[in-house]
């Protein structure tokens, strides 16, 4: 089915923050839009205030009118949604057009200039800087996102121009779907075993991605990744980090909550960037980003400027209290590798504060395949407070709780367990200076209240 042809979308888990993007797409096209999911959510109520049309039960009943013409409708899916959901049975047995999110956003980059973010973390980050740096320029950009992007209250960028930004996901191998003009890949750290089985798996995955890039386009590779990349003839390669490659940077200040430096490029150097968001790991995410940026035709002063007004990403990084007696923040990182470079940037920035990380592990299999590694990264903060794992799509595995990275925490780390529902009253009953909820499960829910207890404090 061409995209031209299509009247009526139908999602099948409706209220992800990757199939909302898409439905915001076609909302904007003047589309009928509807779908389902199960549970009902700020996400899912904005929606359907923007017109999309969203129910909470499996039930074919449901489905409105326009959306059951297989001629006109697309039906849209996540691979979370278990193969025996009986709307989705319905759409096979009937004769739909039925698409995995990523095929759809592999469409799009067959009709406009992909510009993909892949890597198993600090591609959120990542391409929602290069989505803002593109957006503010001369050159615009559509952009769907993993996160929300606090510069525009949405996942969503949509405009007239040729340049898509992507959030390439490796999970269930989605990013094959995709043919990029230019990639960036920022890390290539096992994860998923649940799916690839193999870190060698993992790595052959990503290596496959390369290969997808256009030629005429780019790959932009975070140097000392273990994967091997092999793009097709007439793809420049460039390598960057924070201090070396191609695109790397120099003249780092770092003082008072406020970071500076200057980009080195072999397109044209930069000086005096700020950073709007100022971590320290996001001096190498910003490299990365302003590398695609710069590629397609970004200017210097167009950099300077969307670097210094990059507002962020909700949960990444995401400070709901900074001032000199507590900080409390909320932090997306779920693997190992990507809390690691979360809490070693949050001592370098509060260098001589105690930090605690409040830790909620998601998923039984990460847990069980990389406890040793969790336990290693958590480490690195003063103290450690672990929550039960939360589940997502998963049934527990005997023997794998929270107590595994309990048990291999390094000795000299302050450590409690608590249960999700003890949380409340642990925050009451302590004292913090900066306090990092830590995690990709619904811990993040409870900031609201803990902002509110650290404040009154």
């Amino acid at each position: 089915m061409e995209l031209k042809d299509i009247k009526a979308v139908y999602f099948i888990g409706a209220g992800g923050i990757g199939m909302s993007a898409i439905a915001r797409y076609f909302l904007h096209r003047g589309l009928t839009v509807a779908g389902y999911d199960k549970t009902p959510s700020q996400l899912t109520t904005r929606l359907m205030e923007e017109g999309m049309l969203i129910h909470f039960d499996d039930d074919t009943t449901q489905i409105p009118a326009p959306c059951l013409d297989k001629d006109t409708t697309l039906v849209v899916y996540t691979p979370a949604v278990p193969s025996s959901h009986s709307e989705l049975c319905y759409f096979r047995e009937h004769g739909f057009e039925i698409q995995k999110r990523a095929q759809l956003l592999g469409t799009l980059t067959r009709t406009h200039k992909g510009l993909c973010v892949a890597g198993t973390h600090g591609k959120t980050t990542t391409s929602a800087m290069c989505a803002h740096l593109m957006h503010q320029s001369h050159l615009d950009c559509n952009a769907f996102l993993g996160g929300i992007s606090k510069n525009y209250g949405s996942n969503y960028i949509l405009s007239d121009s040729d340049y898509v930004v992507i959030e390439a996901d490796e999970f269930d191998r989605s990013f094959h779907w995709l043919r990029p003009w230019m990639s960036v890949i920022t890390a290539t750290d096992p994860d998923h075993l649940d799916i690839y089985g193999t870190k060698e798996a993992y790595l052959e995955s990503f290596r496959h991605y390369t290969t997808l890039i256009q030629p005429g386009g780019a790959l932009i590779i975070h140097q000392g990744l273990e994967m091997k990349a092999a793009p097709a003839d007439g793809v420049r390669v460039y390598d960057y980090s924070r201090d070396e490659g191609d695109f790397h940077a120099e003249h780092i200040v770092i003082d008072n909550g406020r970071i500076t430096f200057d980009l080195v490029s072999p397109i044209e150097n930069v000086k005096d960037i700020e950073l709007g968001q100022p971590m320290p790991i996001n001096i190498e995410n910003s490299i990365g980003a302003m590398a695609m940026a710069q590629l397609c035709g970004c200017t210097a002063d167009e950099l300077r400027e969307g670097m210094r007004t990059y507002g962020g990403v909700d949960r990444r990084f995401d400070f709901k209290i900074n001032d000199r007696r507590h900080v409390l923040l909320s932090d997306y990182a779920h693997h190992p590798m990507e809390i690691l470079q979360s809490i070693k940037s949050i001592k370098e920035l509060y260098a001589g504060r105690k930090v605690t990380v409040l830790f909620q592990p998601h998923l039984y299999t990460r847990t069980r395949d990389f406890y040793h590694e969790f336990a290693d990264s958590l480490s690195y903060a003063d103290e450690v407070v672990l929550c039960d794992i939360y589940p997502a799509r998963e049934e527990p595995i005997p023997g794998v709780t929270s107590a595994l990275i309990y048990d291999h925490l390094r000795e000299g780390v302050e450590k409690s367990m608590i249960t999700k529902s003890e949380v409340i009253d642990y925050v009451k009953s302590r004292d913090f200076d900066v306090l990092v909820v830590l995690g990709a499960g619904d811990l993040d829910n409870y900031t609201p209240q803990i902002t509110e207890i650290i404040q009154n404090k």
